[in-house]
């Protein structure tokens, strides 16, 4: 022992076994402190009873004596940080051309064992930048697997572990099959023996057992796991093909029969697969379920898988059925029943779907925001309103060579629609009338809508029809949305009628909120008060006489939603408002009615009743002038 140190024993300044320590900690060592990390002893000052260590992140930090003892780790000069802070141009030749011999160095050091991330801590900054030490990694842990002494784990966050003997790579993995003990576990090591199938010498004795496990596992799983089920399926089914040796046990148990089996269940299953294998599904669908694969594509389609949406279409186009999805397609559009994933997709894909992206491409998407809306999912929406709010080139491509009413009606869909905050319809209003410039008025109000795109109403039916809206959006569309959530937990949406009619009555609901939206928005509300009585207008009585046996009748022309038959009340558009507006009295009209025709003479033309009904300040009465 040191004499100096001895003499701090002797004087019981420092235990014995301190004392050994020490001599291993003399300076120019290097040491571990489990706070502090890598250190180089700098100088011992036994007159203040210290040891001064350089740490990486603290030079010259002082300890005492004892508690150097008692808290460093002296570590060999062959310990890969000596190595590193001897000589590092050399360490970095060694790392690249021995890279399994300086592997075994690095888990040496770190007692056997070490997980990527601490591997990765020792390498990155002053030896490899991220991107060196991923292509360095990818190619030496090739070579650890090869090698025979290292254990790869197949999850990154285990750790590799150096062995004492070697074992080859192919009973490497069998090895993990038969230690993996949850279904999950069993298809992630699968997925590793198909991936270094080549590496079997003997496939028949080596993987045929494995082939009879998985196929039972399979069936065991099928009931309460269908999805592990087709993982299995699918991975023996590859296995088999590769390995033409290898034959199956249960002759039965085919991915179509499985498709048949879990038809109902299809659409909770395939977005528990990974996406290689829901792909492999949905391309064996076709030969599973025969004519009516179709069908339920569509119906698969219409769920809130994403990806299966976008992968769909490929097995469509693949088995020459791309008319039949764009009809599908087409009437989701019209009727707004199509789902924001697949309207999403669409957006995203408009340059091969060219002829559906058109007006009702707009208003399917403020439906579905609207429903994803009712139905709390507002996430399921984000993707969707996010593409319409930053695509600048969408708009102008659903209205590209489009009508400007079509582009009127539209810009009156967003300005009614909830979705979007009074700013957001401001600035996609903007986008259309950058296309159509004579819509500004829509939004600036300088100049008033032509009277013939107006419609005059009585203030008791337009309050009718607001109220029926907003019925509409309170009321009945949310509880069909509910609706379709229960109808959907049965399950089998096939044979499912309660979803298969909601979904039909969700259609009829957004249709007929986009038409009372529509028609709303052109009302103009009046009391009928002061109509010209010169000739037949909008509020008049008007009597005629036959010209051919004298009988008489009397017309009261109303508002566009007052028709009465029963009263002889009819609205301005009907056919024979039509026929007999701007007549006057002592003019011979002509009018149809069904089948038969007649000769009528205009005999009086009164006032029609005022409609009390007093009207609400915001709806903007028309003068008497444009009656």
């Amino acid at each position: 022992m040191d004499a100096e140190l001895q003499k701090l024993v002797d004087a019981a300044k420092l235990t014995t076994a301190g004392a050994a320590q020490l001599e291993q900690l003399q300076p120019g060592a290097f040491c571990l402190h489990k706070s502090w990390g890598f250190g180089r002893v700098a100088e011992w000052n036994l007159l203040l009873h210290q040891v001064v260590i350089d740490f990486e992140r603290k030079k010259g930090h002082a300890m005492q004596l004892q508690y150097a003892a008692d808290n460093l780790t002296p570590i060999p000069a062959g310990h890969f940080l000596a190595q590193k802070a001897n000589d590092l141009p050399a360490l970095k030749n060694l790392l690249k051309e021995k890279p399994t011999a300086m592997m075994r160095n690095i888990l040496e050091s770190l007692g056997g064992k070490a997980t990527q991330a601490q591997i990765s801590s020792w390498l990155l900054g002053d030896i490899f930048t991220e991107a060196e030490f991923k292509r360095w990694w990818d190619a030496t842990k090739k070579l650890l697997k090869k090698e025979g002494h290292f254990l790869i784990p197949t999850k990154k966050t285990d750790p590799i572990e150096l062995r004492t003997s070697a074992v080859s790579h192919a009973d490497e993995l069998l090895a993990f099959f038969e230690q993996a003990r949850a279904p999950k576990e069993q298809s992630a090591a699968l997925d590793e023996v198909l991936k270094f199938h080549y590496e079997f010498n003997e496939p028949e004795r080596q993987l045929q057992p494995l082939i009879d496990t998985i196929e039972d596992t399979a069936q065991r799983n099928q009931r309460l796991n269908p999805a592990m089920s087709f993982e299995f399926v699918i991975g023996r089914d590859e296995l088999l093909q590769r390995e033409p040796k290898l034959h199956t046990t249960h002759p039965g148990l085919t991915l179509e029969r499985l498709l048949v089996d879990e038809e109902p269940r299809l659409a909770a299953i395939l977005p528990k697969l990974p996406s290689a294998k829901e792909r492999h599904v949905l391309h064996v669908l076709p030969a599973a379920l025969g004519e009516r694969w179709t069908t339920r594509a569509l119906q698969l389609m219409q769920g809130s898988n994403a990806r299966l949406v976008g992968q769909m279409p490929r097995v469509f186009a693949e088995n020459g059925k791309q008319d039949e999805l764009r009809s599908a397609l087409d009437r989701s559009l019209r009727e707004h029943s199509a789902t924001s994933e697949t309207l999403y997709w669409l957006c995203k894909n408009r340059k091969d779907w060219p002829e559906l992206i058109t007006p009702e491409l707009l208003g399917a998407i403020l439906s579905a925001c609207e429903r994803d809306q009712h139905n709390e999912s507002n996430s399921r929406s984000t993707r969707l309103r996010d593409v319409l709010l930053d695509d600048r080139e969408l708009i102008p491509d659903i209205f590209a060579g489009a009508e400007i009413g079509r582009a009127r009606d539209a810009m009156r869909r967003l300005m009614l629609s909830p979705v979007f905050d009074e700013l957001t319809k401001r600035s996609l209003m903007a986008r259309i009338i950058k296309l159509y410039p004579d819509l500004q008025s829509l939004v600036s109000g300088e100049q008033a809508e032509e009277k013939s795109e107006a419609l005059v109403v009585s203030w008791s039916s337009l309050q009718k029809r607001k109220a029926e809206l907003e019925e509409l959006v309170n009321k009945k569309i949310p509880e069909n949305s509910k609706e379709i959530g229960v109808a959907r937990s049965y399950g089998d949406l096939r044979e499912n009628f309660e979803f298969k009619a909601a979904k039909e009555m969700q259609a009829v609901l957004m249709r007929r909120k986009s038409e009372l939206e529509t028609a709303l928005d052109r009302a103009r509300g009046t009391a009928f008060e002061g109509p010209d009585l010169s000739q037949v207008s909008i509020g008049t009585i008007v009597t005629l006489r036959d010209t051919n046996d004298s009988r008489e009748e009397t017309y009261t022309i109303l508002g566009a939603w007052d028709g009465n038959p029963e009263r002889a009340i009819i609205s301005y558009q009907t056919a024979i408002g039509q026929a007999l507006l701007g007549h006057r009295v002592g003019e011979i009209v002509e009018l149809n009615s069904g089948e038969e025709s007649g000769r009528y003479a205009i005999l009086s033309i009164e006032p029609a009743p005022l409609d009390v009904l007093p009207p609400e300040p915001e709806l903007e009465p028309v003068a008497s002038d444009a009656l």
